[in-house]
């Protein structure tokens, strides 16, 4: 079988190895003679399964003490509701910066429990940079921002200073880059992009902030509902909190998030210098904003489209597709997506 290079943005793509370990442990979990989906998620099996998860997070992001790591269902979509009921205190206000897509929704959402002070937009661009020189108000209860955006190919590069408390969807890089957890109050992100597979979502929450004065909560979405229960108040998506077990372990064995940041950072070099350089596409992206995990850019020919996408196929490279909102191609380079990928996809490109 000839080998797929899969820059699908999501669901992510994963190690060869713990697509194995994990279609083995469907069929015979731990010797049991009973799959991995179908014991008690009350076992000590699956349990310590919960326990090593959360202890990997902690780990390979050098999470400091005062934090709590839970996996949860929902998806980053619920957790824009989780976080303005958690997040919210005496102001009831929230201050939000829109990137994209995915801060678009999670503003919205925040609107539904207080104000909402967008303080600072690239929508009227089309989202193509991240956001300079805005003003933090000392008014509202939290900052929370988009670190990467997966639809238009930004980036933040540096983490907002700010003297309120810091919400960060961390959906589509967590994992890809060492991050200084003790500077946010609230850390989370859907599995699908970087980690596992689709179906939890991983909430990193600083005890602190249980402490809040805070409107009345629904129980699913009361941070300390799941922290009480060791993130099993109800049945944990089980096959998704193993798979990204497993790929933690893959992330740990291959030096860590150190060690990966230095392989992401190569193959978006290799890739933007092939846009830069070939008269035939341009980026979309701010090259100051570009974003290591989701490169967006388009052909400056269009008449080369069935051309280019002829080559892409006879190339097995898939998911190049660019979002329907957005258009033109978007490659996304997540952990386990090797270097040799970005160099097959740069040939056909020099190609063309």
């Amino acid at each position: 079988m000839s080998k797929v290079h899969n820059f699908s943005a999501g669901p992510c793509i994963l190690p060869q190895e713990v697509f194995k370990e994990a279609s083995e442990a469907i069929l015979n979990f731990n010797n049991l003679n009973l799959s991995l989906i179908e014991i008690s998620h009350r076992s000590k099996d699956f349990v310590a399964v919960m326990e090593e998860a959360r202890s990997l997070v902690k780990e390979l992001l050098n999470v400091p003490d005062g934090y709590t790591v839970l996996f949860l269902q929902g998806g980053a979509s619920l957790g824009f509701l989780m976080t303005a009921y958690n997040m919210i205190g005496d102001h009831k206000k929230s201050a939000y910066i829109n990137t994209g897509t995915w801060s678009s929704k999670a503003l919205k959402e925040a609107a539904l429990v207080g104000e909402v002070d967008v303080i600072a937009s690239s929508k009227e661009d089309g989202f193509n940079h991240i956001p300079k020189g805005y003003t933090i108000p000392t008014d509202a209860d939290y900052l929370h921002y988009t670190t990467n955006n997966t639809i238009f190919g930004t980036q933040f590069k540096e983490i907002p200073n700010t003297s309120i408390p810091l919400v960060a969807d961390m959906s589509s890089d967590i994992f890809s880059q060492q991050i200084d957890v003790s500077k946010f109050d609230l850390i989370y992100a859907g599995a699908q992009k970087n980690m596992g597979p689709a179906g939890t979502t991983v909430f990193i929450v600083k005890d602190e902030i249980l402490k809040r004065n805070r409107v009345d909560i629904p129980t699913m979405l009361d941070f300390e509902t799941h922290i009480k229960k060791d993130s099993m108040f109800n049945t944990p998506p089980v096959f998704a909190v193993y798979v990204s077990m497993l790929n933690l372990r893959w992330l740990k064995k291959n030096g860590g998030v150190e060690a990966i940041e230095k392989v992401n950072n190569e193959k978006a070099a290799l890739l933007y210098a092939e846009i830069d350089n070939n008269p035939k596409f341009k980026g979309y992206a701010a090259v100051e904003d570009r974003s290591n995990m989701n490169a967006t850019f388009n052909l400056t020919d269009e008449s080369l489209k069935e051309k280019f996408e002829s080559m892409l196929k006879e190339a097995n490279i898939n998911g190049l597709n660019g979002h329907r909102s957005v258009g033109g191609y978007r490659a996304s380079m997540y952990n386990a997506l090797p270097l040799e990928s970005v160099q097959v996809l740069v040939d056909v490109m020099k190609a063309l």
